[in-house]
């Protein structure tokens, strides 16, 4: 099809046009009947957001993508154009895609009239076809719809009332385009008038001068539910003119965050190549986004991103690799003392309310990474009080910090000094030996019964900028008050 050029050579061709939405559904129907995998790469959706979304598209409606920040709005509204036909012809020399069996503008009207079967035709490819805007307050009818040119009109010699001394905007260059309009609300009221008309009647006014172009676009708006009451509002008209309104949400489930955070994740060749994250800390890790969604300190209307964990997870990965860097080392593998690294990730992301700004975003921080941590802790160890009550497991390790003796984990050990460290407290590697038989890499676990025991205050844990301190606690109680 690529090779005709001219509009007598597309009528030959059997060439049929049909509308955005139409290319959009027959091409998902052939999709699913041939068994295509559909937006691959979103992960989590596949049973909520994926088929409402399919739903509205074999509708032929116009989306909004409604929900939190961080939950790939954005990017399944990229995905869409994957769903348009691969080419598609216009008129050579059109600023708005022009059909040449359907030419709306007046420029495409009058070279039909004056070239026929002779006009010339070029192909626009579906990458072609998305224009994405960010809603901002600043946004004018001008950078969407268009403006009168003075200096086409002068050069020209025609009236400021004739249809070719527009400057076209974004939506009319976008014609036969999907048309993406991130965070709707944000665009002032009058803004979304203009777009109530086209959506609804496919008029455009500039100027006072009113024209009818009948533009053919499949709209996808993407909104935040906090900006409905913070920033701004869509207004009801538009609201009932967009067909389908579809709820994102964040994961779940563990497995699928994670598999988020891996798959994003920017990582180098030789980053993976030398470095190894234990799937204990990639758990914690993940917990702890899921535990900053629910936490009293942090602003849930605003939501905790998907990159935040991404972030994190980078992170992660450097402060390893810094480590590794810093002793000569080959290899690193993760260990809780690496979450030090991860703090900027954390504060720099994170909305807090009133309570959270009192306690500080650091403080906050190591708040989450606390929970996140009883709960591992729980799943590979008994309950320390609980365990009281049978035999105490704990005992050697108690009986060890109580009589005065002290373990310090520093960032930056190298990993020689830190399995040293670990062995040479009394009890531990019995422990991990005797409740985690099977570990892999039994340090680890001895890292995350020391942090473990330390959150529920069998023994006292301090942090350092640089290192943890782990001691009996009740000198570390009496340091803190000496530090007050």
């Amino acid at each position: 099809m690529k090779e005709i050029n001219t509009l007598g050579a597309l009528k030959l061709s059997g060439y049929k046009n049909r509308s955005v939405k139409d290319e959009m559904r027959a091409n998902l129907i052939l999709w699913m009947r041939q068994g295509t995998p559909r937006f691959q790469g979103i992960k989590g959706f596949e049973n909520s957001v994926i088929p409402d979304l399919e739903r509205a598209i074999l509708s032929r409606h116009s989306v909004l993508l409604l929900g939190l920040r961080g939950q790939a709005k954005s990017r399944i509204a990229r995905m869409m154009v994957d769903l348009l036909d691969e080419y598609v012809p216009f008129i050579s020399g059109s600023e708005i895609n022009d059909d040449p069996l359907l030419p709306i503008s007046a420029f495409g009207k009058r070279i039909v009239n004056e070239m026929g079967d002779e006009t010339p035709v070029s192909w626009l490819h579906r990458s072609q076809r998305y224009v994405e805007k960010l809603a901002t307050p600043d946004v004018s009818v001008a950078d969407l719809i268009g403006d009168i040119d003075p200096i086409k009109a002068a050069t020209k010699k025609m009236s400021f009332s004739d249809e070719e001394v527009i400057h076209f905007g974004l939506i009319p260059r976008a014609h036969r385009s999907i048309f993406v309009i991130n965070e709707l609300p944000d665009l002032q009221a009058r803004i979304q008038v203009a777009l109530f008309n086209i959506l609804q009647e496919g008029d455009v006014q500039i100027r006072g001068f009113k024209m009818r172009l009948p533009l053919d676009l499949s709209f996808v708006f993407t909104a935040n539910p906090e900006d409905y009451t913070n920033r701004g509002s869509i207004i009801t008209p538009l609201k009932d003119r967009i067909e389908s309104q579809i709820l994102t949400h964040y994961p779940s489930d563990l497995d699928i965050a994670k598999q988020i955070t891996l798959q994003e994740a920017k990582l180098t060749s030789e980053q993976r190549a030398s470095i190894s994250i234990d799937a204990l800390h990639h758990d914690l890790l993940e917990r702890m986004v899921m535990k900053a969604r629910e936490s009293e300190y942090i602003d849930g209307k605003s939501g905790v991103s998907a990159r935040v964990a991404i972030s994190a997870y980078e992170n992660l990965v450097s402060a390893i690799e810094r480590r590794i860097i810093l002793n000569g080392e080959k290899f690193g593998h993760s260990r809780l003392a690496d979450f030090h690294g991860i703090l900027p990730a954390l504060t720099g992301k994170l909305e807090l309310v009133y309570e959270g700004e009192q306690e500080g975003p650091v403080n906050v921080a190591w708040k989450l990474f606390e929970e996140a941590l009883k709960e591992i802790f729980l799943i590979h160890f008994p309950h320390p009080d609980r365990n009281r009550r049978d035999k105490d497991i704990y005992g050697v390790l108690r009986a060890f910090f109580a009589g005065g003796n002290e373990v310090q984990i520093s960032n930056d050990m190298s990993q020689s000094q830190f399995a040293k460290q670990l062995e040479e407290v009394a009890g531990l590697t019995k422990l991990v030996g005797e409740v985690v038989p099977n570990a892999k890499n039994p340090d680890v676990f001895k890292e995350l019964a020391l942090h473990g025991l330390a959150a529920f205050q069998v023994i006292g844990k301090s942090l350092g900028q640089s290192q943890i301190d782990f001691a009996d606690p009740l000198s570390t109680l009496l340091d803190d008050d000496d530090e007050d």
